[in-house]
């Protein structure tokens, strides 16, 4: 006697997905994605708190910087009543926000022309150079870190703690004005300050804001070796520190897997050293690798801007500080909030990639 089994052919054994499961893992990531929602919130709605108290306990009247020092007494009241100051502090940080939430942060003092279209402008400089550092420090921090781990107490693995150790102790100053004097001054082998040499300036169509990028879309190759000779330098001082940062990062993760279980059982059974290390231990620090990778990227990002005014590196950290030294707050806050939000995306990534890589997180 024949046993039915439905329309659909299923065997009375068969398993099938419990509803209930089901429902349980929607309601886990749900709350999960909520938590990074609410998180990214409350961190962009602190980072406009700050910068919107910075801007108004700075030593600096915002009006005298718009109307001058010979205004009259009622050109200055006027102008205090237009920029808003009359206003209560809770309503001026509310209009702050709904500002920066459309790309409004006023219109700097020393260019004339709105904030945003000033870091349009100048983003893409310290991008195209954090991400050149954040390369160097990948490619040669990573492999770095893992032959030290897999070697510990060797000769490579003194050598990575030397580069990390160094790479922290550096003034980056120092750094940058001995790599002019030696690699440009003395034996020539890169450009100059700026990022491009006069001959070549404006020649390139911008698209991307990048030389290097728009050199390679239009096929300019005498723009492009003009544009890397000038980049090498700086991008590889901050690749030094990425990559000091990156290798002992590296070392330790690599070390705390190579003592675990799973590693001894494997090299019990046989397998290639080459296998352990690059098959099973660095798959497994890959995950914590990438938040590594992306704080690397950001504080590059951020922290550029010694690098940038050694070399005259026409970038967002160059204009911040120029807005600082004269008075520019639009400019030096609207910068902020540009790092800030970048530190804050990054964040946001590598949660993201983490969730992607480690399914036990979701």
């Amino acid at each position: 006697m024949t046993e039915n089994t439905g329309a659909g052919g299923n065997t009375p054994g068969a398993s099938r997905p419990d509803p209930s499961a089901r429902n349980a893992l929607r309601r886990r990531r749900a709350r999960s994605i909520a938590g990074t929602l609410l998180s990214l919130s409350l961190t962009l709605l602190g980072l406009l708190l700050v910068t919107f108290i910075i801007g108004r306990v700075m030593p600096i009247d915002p009006v005298l910087k718009v109307v001058g020092d010979r205004a009259t007494q009622a050109q200055y009241d006027a102008a205090y009543v237009a920029m808003g100051l009359d206003r209560p502090l809770v309503v001026q940080f509310f209009g702050y926000i709904g500002d920066v939430l459309t790309g409004d942060f006023g219109r700097s003092i020393s260019t004339g022309q709105p904030v945003a279209d000033d870091i349009k402008r100048v983003f893409p400089a310290t991008f195209e150079l954090a991400t050149l550092g954040t390369l160097i420090g990948i490619f040669v921090g990573v492999p770095l870190g893992v032959i030290a781990a897999a070697r510990k107490g060797g000769i490579i693995d003194q050598v990575a703690r030397v580069v990390a150790l160094v790479g922290y102790s550096m003034p980056i100053f120092w750094l940058g004005l001995m790599g002019l004097l030696i690699f440009y001054g003395i034996l020539g082998w890169v450009g100059g300050p700026g990022r491009q040499g006069i001959i070549y300036d404006g020649m390139v169509p911008s698209v991307t804001g990048m030389i290097l990028v728009d050199s390679l879309l239009a096929g300019d190759w005498a723009a492009f070796r003009d544009a890397f000779s000038h980049i090498i330098l700086p991008a590889s001082l901050l690749g030094y520190y990425s990559l000091a940062y990156i290798s002992r990062m590296t070392r330790s993760f690599m070390l705390e897997q190579l003592s675990a279980e799973y590693v001894i059982t494997a090299r019990v059974k046989g397998m290639s050293e080459s296998a352990v290390i690059w098959r099973h231990a660095f798959r497994n620090i890959a995950i914590p690798l990438t938040t590594v990778i992306a704080l690397s990227f950001g504080s590059l990002l951020e922290g550029s801007v010694l690098t940038e005014i050694i070399f005259s590196w026409p970038g967002l950290g160059s204009y911040i500080t120029r807005g600082l030294l004269s008075g520019d707050m639009n400019a030096v806050l609207g910068g902020t909030v540009v790092v800030g939000v970048c530190f804050v995306v990054l964040n946001l990534f590598s949660d993201l990639l983490y969730r992607v890589l480690d399914p036990r997180s979701k």
